[in-house]
């Protein structure tokens, strides 16, 4: 389901370029957004966006992969700079792997790690090749998140910044 399926508002359906989408989105129309790899393989989806309150930016999205029907899924905190949005497909990109993200830390639905201690931070940007709280992080394959433009964002009305961090996308 995309983001245009949970959009009650009617504020990313408009052709004319007025509204916020896809510079600045509501964080609920996020949530259940699928996500890939540029191998076109499907990773999961958006179970929860988490924000960093002290800083007012997005930390992590919180990606769920694995399992079936919800049952066994493997949850696992994607720091927001990794993830790009994808305006043409409705979707996130994330640079990994499927075989990769097996091995990402990850954590189960009744058991949630304390995200804002320095050591599951720590393990997590060097997971995924991204710096904490900083716009335009690269990613483990050396590209720069946020910055400049992608052949996955041939949506001629698309002109804002994709994945970054600091809460825009």
């Amino acid at each position: 389901m995309s983001y245009l399926d949970r959009d009650t508002y009617g504020i990313y359906t408009n052709d004319d370029d007025t509204g916020p989408g896809p510079r600045l989105m509501g964080a609920d129309t996020l949530i259940g957004e699928d996500v890939y790899n540029r191998q076109d393989e499907d990773l999961g989806d958006i179970k929860e966006i988490m924000l960093d309150i002290r800083s007012g930016q997005v930390a992590y999205a919180v990606l769920s992969f694995g399992g079936w029907l919800g049952m066994g899924d493997k949850l696992f905190a994607v720091p927001w700079q990794a993830l790009e949005l994808d305006t043409v497909n409705k979707r996130f990109l994330l640079d990994v792997s499927k075989e990769h993200l097996k091995n990402a830390p990850g954590f189960d639905k009744d058991d949630w790690p304390d995200m804002a201690s320095t050591e599951f931070n720590t393990e997590l940007h060097s997971f995924y090749g991204t710096r904490q709280n900083v716009a335009g992080g690269v990613t483990s394959t050396g590209s720069v998140m946020g910055t400049g433009s992608s052949s996955l964002q041939s949506d001629p009305g698309y002109t804002g910044s994709r994945g970054t961090g600091g809460g825009n996308i």
